[in-house]
């Protein structure tokens, strides 16, 4: 049986991985859409692609993911995280396919300690958060039986730029690196997660997966500081020379989750084993990460989790 895969923001971080899975597998047809060839922000030009592909599933990896931008940008990440999903339901909706859609664990407050449910009461603390809780919202009332929201978080990978493989740049271009200490999250691969929504898109064909919310982040939880000196472990540097700092020294200008863990029990519903640990994760996705930094030219613009510093400065 051939499925036909249509993955909307492919040249990003997570859609670049996405679309090199789904090459790999037996019976796929996939088709990747960067933003250049599909913009989900107009109605026309989704509702066209859509039948024009006639895909079985969507995966809605397009988003403005720019949080401190968006703050400033409103009604254009509103337009890309809110209005954009709700076309691609529109447009599934007519045709039949499935929707898998992206969004993060930033719809969530973060006030509260413990992991959040797929069920808990979202209440974003930030621009970025409420669009994507509005892409959520329209995705799950446009396909009550056809819709799937993953949320995820603190994805890294070899597609794109990312916190880890800008620590991997930073321990050979400073002495030292400060990184926030007080916020709590799960690192999750962009392999781990694009396997995870395969397994899910394939159960939603099935009938064997439930539409609604499911948590895509890796099991364990740390913070941006014990990432980054993980990081230098696996690199066998000094992770002394990552130094703890807060959110409000660094100043951003969107107020980010101190609490971003998420939970994972709606999978045992779907028959579906949850992403495994972030350390053996990293572990393993580390080699092909040192060896794509590595090919990338000298100079950096650190993340909104880190300033770096010459000890000599």
């Amino acid at each position: 049986m051939v499925v036909r895969w249509l993955v909307t923001g492919a040249g990003g971080l997570l859609g670049w991985e996405l679309c090199a899975r789904l090459a790999r597998l037996d019976g796929a047809e996939v088709t990747g859409l960067p933003r250049r060839e599909l913009d989900i922000t107009q109605a026309r030009a989704v509702r066209t692609a859509v039948r024009a592909h006639r895909p079985d599933i969507v995966v809605n990896c397009a988003a403005w993911t720019a949080t401190d931008d968006a703050e400033t940008h409103e009604d254009a990440a509103a337009r890309v995280n809110g209005d954009g999903p709700r076309h691609l339901a529109a447009a599934c909706a007519e045709s039949g396919a499935r929707l898998l859609h992206i969004s993060t664990n930033y719809v969530f407050s973060g006030d509260l300690e413990g992991p959040r449910a797929e069920d808990d009461h979202p209440g974003p603390r930030n621009t970025y958060g409420r669009t994507k809780l509005a892409g959520e919202q329209a995705v799950l009332a446009g396909l009550p039986h056809t819709g799937y929201v993953v949320r995820t978080a603190w994805l890294y990978g070899a597609g794109g730029p990312n916190f880890v493989s800008t620590m991997i740049r930073l321990e050979r271009e400073r002495d030292l690196v400060q990184v926030v200490d007080d916020q709590r999250g799960q690192p999750t691969w962009t392999s781990d997660l694009a396997d995870l929504l395969v397994r899910l898109g394939l159960g939603a064909l099935r009938g064997t997966a439930p539409a609604g919310v499911y948590h895509g982040t890796s099991r364990g939880a740390t913070t941006w500081h014990g990432l980054a000196q993980e990081t230098f472990r696996l690199l066998g540097a000094d992770p002394g020379r990552v130094v703890s700092t807060t959110s409000r020294a660094l100043g951003r200008p969107a107020s980010r989750p101190a609490h971003g863990v998420l939970s994972h029990a709606a999978w045992r519903a779907a028959g579906i084993e949850p992403i495994r640990h972030w350390r053996g994760a990293l572990a393993e996705a580390f080699p092909d990460l040192l060896a794509v930094e590595r090919q990338r030219p000298p100079g950096t613009v650190p993340p909104a989790h880190c300033r770096s510093d010459r000890a000599s400065d």
